[in-house]
């Protein structure tokens, strides 16, 4: 309490080295030439540094850098002194922003850090998500037994906790092919790949994933677009030429009242504006049977001549 007393005020709010702390306690190293070797760098630059983004794996991130640190024996340094020490390298961006906002002094030995990484960039939620990305597999269109099975296998390696069982999982992914492969698989398995045992119907699709990847259909699609592209142009065609037809309905209809009426009509045989058929020249004409019977009574060809 004296010694707070003389202390002078403007020492409270001014920041000083005593008081920063980083989060990580780093072991005491007896060795006396200790030093983190510039190959280190190299190898963890070369694996690639965390970000901290959502589509990163933070398992993977551990895996690989525990590959690179277990690498280097160093005589009076212990595997976690040398971890501690060499994780923040292996981070960038968000992930070493999150390092240094730890509280100080939190951090006593490496399970600690693992423990607060993978439950800071894989909580229950992404494993959750990851989990049912597994249990609702399915084949895409166009899409081979090897490519179906190498994704089914690296769901699975992506959520290793994810607490199926392996008889279902093999079952989902059964249950996932679309018909035509299902019945390619089934007659692998002499009848159905169900009543094969897991050792035996992971061999199976393994032998028949590998083949179809040495030997793939030299008949593949130029292109592949996503599901439902197709279904959709060929209703968007069908709209344009439903509409195409309304439209020139409607032109049909509404065309009586510009079109000009025709008044100029001759006939073929005379020249007279009217048609053949009612010709008073024409013998089959209504019209010349009646100008027959108008004829005068002096005509010598009449039956009513009487030349007295």
């Amino acid at each position: 309490m004296d010694d707070d007393r003389d202390r002078a005020i403007r020492d409270y709010s001014v920041l000083t080295p005593q008081v920063i702390h980083p989060g990580i306690i780093r072991p005491e190293v007896e060795a006396a030439n200790f030093e983190l070797k510039p190959v280190m760098f190299q190898m963890l630059q070369t694996v690639g540094q965390f970000n901290g983004l959502p589509n990163e794996d933070p398992r993977l991130h551990l895996k690989l850098f525990l590959k690179v640190s277990d690498a280097f024996k160093i005589a009076g340094a212990t595997q976690d002194a040398l971890r501690l020490r060499l994780f923040p390298y292996s981070l960038r961006d968000r992930a070493i922003a999150w390092l240094n906002s730890l509280p100080s002094d939190s951090i006593i030995t490496w399970n600690e850090l693992a423990d607060k990484f993978l439950m800071k960039y894989f909580p229950p939620t992404k494993n959750a998500k990851l989990r049912n990305e597994i249990i609702s597999f399915h084949q895409l269109e166009d899409e081979s037994l090897y490519e179906a099975w190498e994704i089914f296998k690296e769901l699975l390696r992506r959520c290793p906790h994810h607490g199926i069982p392996c008889c279902i999982q093999l079952e989902t992914f059964y249950n996932g092919l679309n018909l035509s492969t299902r019945l390619m698989v089934d007659a692998s398995a002499n009848g159905a790949l169900l009543l094969k045992s897991y050792t035996e119907a992971y061999e199976i699709l393994e032998k028949i994933a590998n083949n179809n990847y040495q030997w793939p259909s030299a008949r593949q699609p130029t292109t592949r677009g996503s599901a439902g592209v197709h279904n959709i142009d060929a209703i968007t065609a069908l709209s344009a030429q439903v509409t195409s037809l309304t439209n020139m309905v409607k032109a049909m209809t509404s065309a009586p009242a510009t079109l000009k009426p025709v008044t100029e009509i001759s006939c073929v045989y005379c020249g007279e504006e009217h048609d053949f058929d009612n010709c008073p020249r024409n013998p089959a004409s209504v019209n010349y049977v009646g100008n027959c019977n108008r004829q005068p009574q002096n005509n010598p060809y009449s039956n009513t001549y009487n030349p007295g």
